[in-house]
């Protein structure tokens, strides 16, 4: 299932295998490569195009993808996402950033791969938080960024 909730537009898109919260549709300042509907892409737009396609190739599951520009300085988005068992989180991660360096020469700095219960992949302006499903519901890291207003139409 994909969820999209902008927070400029308050759109609602469903798709079946990923959700994406709060994706930003304001015009970019930055000239990039034109992507789908004719919008710009910046380099940061196309990194995490990337890392969304690679957590797709992996069947990642309850992708979420959360703007943080105008949240924090840390990074532009961060994508939160379940893999099935321990040994599929850590395949997901490791494929990720082999993508990501073969790509475009980019080393990511990882932590908690050894466990694989929860891995934090620093890929710069996009952060990957790849979860065990019970992990995630434990944190609830999503939770913590998103608006009141997206938490309230998220809940089941």
């Amino acid at each position: 299932m994909r969820l999209h909730f902008s927070h400029l537009e308050k759109e609602t898109t469903l798709t079946q295998s990923q959700t994406t919260v709060g994706q930003p549709t304001a015009p970019v300042a930055d000239p990039g490569e034109t992507g789908k509907r004719g919008k710009t892409h910046t380099p940061n737009q196309n990194l995490l195009d990337l890392v969304l396609a690679s957590l797709d190739d992996d069947k990642a599951e309850d992708v979420i993808t959360i703007p943080l520009r105008n949240l924090s300085e840390m990074a532009d988005f961060m994508v939160v996402c379940s893999g099935r068992s321990s040994r599929q989180v850590g395949a997901i991660s490791e494929k990720l950033t082999d993508r990501l360096k073969e790509s475009l020469g980019l080393i990511c700095k990882v932590e908690g791969r050894e466990t694989g219960d929860w891995v934090l992949i620093d890929a710069g302006d996009v952060i990957v938080h790849v979860f065990r499903p019970e992990v995630r519901e434990f944190y609830q890291l999503e939770k913590m960024w998103l608006s009141p207003a997206t938490r309230a139409i998220d809940t089941p």
